[in-house]
């Protein structure tokens, strides 16, 4: 086989991943938005005389302790996981960003300002914001969003300063300078744009830690509270019957991992789509 030949069957099925994980990705946001308006049972049923029923007809996925059915459960899950998720982006893009273009668009000043602030943001995990957030006004998915969010504020503004910093060296750059322009309309016109990529590929690879995140600060009881549902509550309440009804563990459980999965799967086609000048910056595979 040819070099060209096996580049070739490289590419494919380098895109046939990433199809898969965009694929998959909405399957799990379809099935997250129909649980608004429709679930095969009320969260709230429950049902002493079908608790931790098997698979059947009546209940696909069988039944969970209190008699609900996981169907259910999980949709719903599924759409707090990619809620909390989106929202913790927002607030990372829209906080994250301009600390990232402030650093070449303000001067050396500011450019170390921008770089130990997002150093700063990184040091504290989500679950150690999250505790902090709990301990003063108590444990739920609004807090997950925050904590999650205020880690990627770091993620976004390091990533955006790299980019900017790396593309600020170029020749338009410096043709732009001489022309009069501000750094302000330079960041905004030539580096911003010429960086939309890499900060798209970040935001898929920040939906994935989300999701992950969220299920473990719920897991953890940090997260999302009863009546509400969350794919991490869900397996939280369901370890205590994982020896005899594994289900009720492995139904969000793979939930969760083929979402996360999905998306890194969409993160890695699209990150082969950065100019390569920027690659070397790497998209920051950031972990709670």
């Amino acid at each position: 086989m040819s070099d060209t030949d096996a580049g070739a069957r490289k590419s494919g099925l380098q895109d046939s991943s990433l199809r898969l994980g965009i694929i998959v990705s909405l399957v799990f946001l379809l099935v997250g938005f129909v649980s608004i308006s429709w679930t095969p049972y009320p969260l709230e049923r429950v049902s002493v005389t079908e608790q931790l029923q098997d698979p059947s007809l009546l209940h696909w996925l069988g039944t969970d302790q209190q008699g609900r059915d996981l169907l259910s459960l999980v949709m719903k899950g599924t759409l707090t996981s990619f809620v909390v998720s989106a929202v913790s982006v927002a607030i990372g893009l829209l906080f994250g960003v301009p600390l990232g273009l402030a650093a070449p668009a303000l001067g050396s000043r500011a450019k170390w300002v921008a770089s130990h602030a997002g150093i700063l943001l990184a040091l504290f995990p989500a679950f150690a914001i999250a505790v902090l957030l709990a301990a003063i006004s108590g444990p739920g998915a609004v807090n997950a969003m925050v904590a999650i969010g205020i880690v990627n504020i770091g993620v976004f503004a390091r990533v955006t300063g790299g980019g900017v910093t790396e593309l600020a060296q170029r020749n338009y750059v410096a043709a732009a300078r001489l022309a009069g322009m501000t750094r302000w309309d330079i960041a905004k016109r030539h580096l911003l744009p010429a960086i939309t990529t890499l900060i798209l590929v970040q935001i898929v690879v920040q939906l994935a830690f989300g999701v992950l995140s969220e299920a473990a600060l719920s897991y953890l009881g940090l997260g999302a509270q009863p009546p509400g549902s969350s794919l991490g509550l869900t397996l939280k309440e369901a370890q205590s019957f994982f020896l005899f009804e594994p289900l009720l563990a492995l139904v969000p459980g793979t939930a969760i991992a083929l979402i996360v999965l999905a998306l890194n799967l969409i993160a890695e086609g699209l990150g082969r789509r950065v100019d390569p000048s920027l690659q070397r910056m790497g998209v920051e595979r950031a972990a709670g």
